[in-house]
C-alpha cells in the first residue's frame, strides 16, 4: 500500500451525509457576507496588529492588511471548491486526504493541530493583557509577574492560563453555543471595531503618521519594505476564519453565484474595516506605543489616548464609561473565540485517530458528555503551557505560518483534483484554474518568506515530531492502508525527514548568523535535534532495503 493512497471521495460524501442530513439550502450571498465578516473579524484584529505596528510597518501597517487580503481571496476561492466537493468536517486535513493522499493530510493535519493550539495560546495572552486593563480601570491591579512570561520579565501568565482551561472543560461537558449568544457575540465584535473607528477619528494626531512608512533599521523585517510584508505575514491571523464562508457551501442556495460573492465581499467588507481600525489606531497614538508586553493589546492602549490633556499633559480619556463597555465586549468575543479554536483542534485530532493516525484514546467519547475529552485535556495542557510561558510575539508568528501553509496546500490540491477528478460535482468551480491556485500559492508563501527565521525553526521543528510520529505510529496503525505500506513509502517519508532535518540545519545557520538576536539556545538545540532525527531518518532509510 501507497502513502499517497488518497481517501475515496464516496467514503467523505457517505460522512457528510450521515452527519449533515438534511440541511437546509437558505443562505443567500448577503447570508454568506454576514457570516464571513461574523467569522473574520475577532480576536487577531484586537491583539497581534498593535505589535506588528510596532516592530515592522508603523503607519503602513494598513498597507499589511491590503497585502494580507489579496492571499486570503486567492485561498478563499479555492477552499469553496473544495467545501462544494467535501462538505465534511476536517477542514484542510479532510480535503488533502481525498486530493493528495495520506501522507499530505497527515502534514496539513499535523500543521492545523499547531495553528489552532498556538492560536488558541495568543489570544488568551491578549484576553490576560485586556484582563488587566479592565480590572486597572477599577482599581484593582494584578501583580505583573503572573500576567507575562518569563521572556517579557513576568513568571507565568496565570489569567491566560485560567481562561484556556474554562474553555477547555466547556468543552469536555459539551456545552454548545446557542446560535442567538453566538449572533450576540458577532454583533459586539463588529459594534467594537465600529465604535472604535467612530470615536477615534476625532482624535487623530497626524504628525502620528510620520513617517507614514518608517526607514528600515537596517535588519530585514524591521520596517521599510521588508516590513510592511512581514507584518502582512504576521496580521494575516487577523484573517484566519474567513474559511467559515466556505464550509457552508451545502447550505447555500446558489453556490455557483453566492460562494464568491460572499467570499469576496465578506474579505472586502473587513479589510476596509481592517484599514480604518489600524489607521485610526496609530493615528491616536505613536505607533511606538504598542512595543512591550502591552502591545498585544493595543485597543486598551489606543481608547486611553482618546481625550485632551490636562494641565499637567496627561491625556483624560474622553468616554471613560465606554472605554470599559468596549474592553468587556472585547474579553466576551475571546472567550468564544478560544473556545472555537481548542474546538476547531479537537476536531482535526478527532479525524486523524478516527483514520488510525493517531491513538484511539483521542477519538474516545466520554461516556457522560459524548465529547473527546482526552482529547480536550491534553491539548488544554499543551495550550496552557504555550499561553503561559511564552512571548505573545512567538505564538502569533506561528499561528501565521501554520496558516499560510494550510493555505499552500489547499491551492494546490485544488490543481490536483481538477486534473485527477475533473468530472467529480462540484457546487462552485473556483475561476481561472491553474491561474488563482497559483497566485494563492505565491501570495502566501511570499508572506511567509517574510516572516522571522525563528518562526521557520520553530515550524520545522514541530514538522519533524510529525514526522516521527507517522514514521513510528501514523504508518503502522493506518486504516485506509491497514499498516501494510510497501518499503518505498517508508523511504519517501524518509527521505522527506532528512530534508526536514537539512532545512532546519540551514534556517539555523542562517539565523545565527544573521545577526538578528542573541539565539545560541535555538541554534545549538536545533543542530542538536537535527544531528538525532538525522540518524532516526538514516537507520529508517537503510531498513526499507529489506521490504519491498
Amino acid at each position: 500500500m501507497s502513502i499517497w493512497k488518497r481517501k475515496p471521495l464516496h467514503l467523505l460524501l457517505d460522512e457528510a451525509t450521515e452527519s449533515e442530513k438534511g440541511l437546509k439550502k437558505t443562505l443567500t450571498a448577503s447570508g454568506l457576507t454576514a457570516l464571513g465578516v461574523g467569522a473574520i473579524i475577532g480576536a487577531g484584529l484586537f491583539s497581534i496588529t498593535g505589535l506588528a505596528a510596532a516592530s515592522n510597518a508603523g503607519p503602513a501597517i494598513t498597507i499589511s492588511f491590503l497585502v494580507a487580503a489579496l492571499g486570503c481571496i486567492f485561498a478563499g476561492l479555492c477552499y469553496a471548491e473544495f467545501s462544494s466537493m467535501i462538505p465534511v468536517a476536517g477542514s484542510a486535513y479532510t480535503y488533502s486526504f481525498a486530493t493528495m493522499g495520506e501522507f499530505v493530510a497527515w502534514i496539513i493535519g499535523w500543521d492545523l493541530v499547531l495553528e489552532y493550539a498556538v492560536g488558541a495560546a495568543t489570544v488568551s495572552i491578549s484576553w490576560s493583557r485586556y484582563l488587566g486593563k479592565f480590572l486597572g480601570n477599577y482599581g484593582i491591579h494584578l501583580d505583573t509577574d503572573f500576567m507575562l512570561s518569563p521572556f517579557e520579565g513576568g513568571i507565568i501568565n496565570l489569567p491566560a492560563v485560567f481562561i484556556v482551561m474554562v474553555m477547555s472543560f466547556v468543552l469536555m461537558r459539551g456545552t454548545k453555543e446557542s446560535a442567538f449568544v453566538n449572533g450576540i457575540i458577532v454583533l459586539l465584535k463588529v459594534a467594537v471595531v465600529l465604535v472604535f473607528i467612530a470615536l477615534g477619528w476625532q482624535y487623530i494626531r497626524p504628525e502620528n503618521y510620520t513617517p507614514y512608512i518608517p526607514p528600515n533599521t537596517g535588519t530585514f523585517g524591521e520596517f521599510g519594505f521588508s516590513g510592511i510584508i512581514r507584518a502582512a505575514a504576521i496580521v494575516f491571523f487577523a484573517y484566519i476564519g474567513f474559511d467559515a464562508v466556505s464550509t457552508a457551501a451545502q447550505e447555500a442556495k446558489n453556490p455557483k453565484r453566492d460562494m464568491p460573492i460572499g467570499i469576496l465581499l465578506s474579505l472586502g467588507v473587513c479589510t476596509l474595516l481592517y484599514i480604518l481600525f489600524a489607521h485610526v489606531m496609530t493615528g491616536v497614538v505613536n505607533y511606538q506605543a504598542f512595543a512591550g508586553a502591552d502591545g498585544i493589546a493595543p485597543v486598551a492602549i489606543a481608547i486611553d489616548a482618546m481625550g485632551v490633556p490636562n494641565a499637567a499633559g496627561m491625556i483624560i480619556p474622553a468616554y471613560p464609561w465606554l472605554n470599559n463597555l468596549i474592553l468587556l465586549a472585547i474579553l466576551a468575543g475571546y472567550a468564544s473565540v478560544i473556545l472555537v479554536m481548542l474546538m476547531g483542534q479537537s476536531r482535526v485530532f478527532f479525524s486523524m485517530s478516527k483514520d488510525g493516525l493517531m491513538p484511539k484514546m483521542f477519538s474516545d467519547v466520554h461516556p457522560k458528555f459524548r465529547t473527546p475529552a482526552k482529547n480536550n485535556m491534553l491539548f488544554m495542557v499543551l495550550v496552557s503551557l504555550f499561553a503561559a510561558f511564552v512571548p505573545a510575539r512567538v505564538v502569533g508568528e506561528m499561528t501565521s505560518i501554520g496558516t499560510l501553509f494550510a493555505f499552500i496546500l489547499v491551492c494546490i490540491g485544488v490543481i490536483i483534483m481538477r486534473v485527477k477528478m475533473p468530472d467529480a460535482p462540484r457546487a462552485f468551480r473556483t475561476p481561472l484554474v491553474p491561474l488563482v491556485p497559483i497566485l494563492g500559492v505565491a501570495v502566501c508563501l511570499f508572506m511567509m518568506v517574510f516572516l522571522p527565521l525563528d518562526t521557520w525553526i520553530r515550524l520545522i521543528v514541530w514538522m519533524i515530531i510529525g514526522f516521527d510520529l507517522y514514521l513510528f505510529y501514523g504508518m503502522k496503525n493506518s486504516f485506509l492502508n491497514k499498516g501494510t505500506f510497501t518499503g518505498s513509502s517508508y523511504k519517501i517519508v524518509s527521505i522527506s525527514g532528512i530534508g526536514m532535518v537539512v532545512s532546519l540545519i540551514i534556517v539555523a545557520i542562517i539565523h545565527h548568523h544573521g545577526g538578528e538576536a542573541d539565539d545560541n539556545v535555538l541554534y545549538y538545540f536545533s543542530l542538536i535535534f537535527a544531528a538525532i532525527h538525522a540518524l532516526v531518518y538514516g537507520l529508517s532509510y537503510m531498513k526499507t532495503r529489506s521490504l519491498k
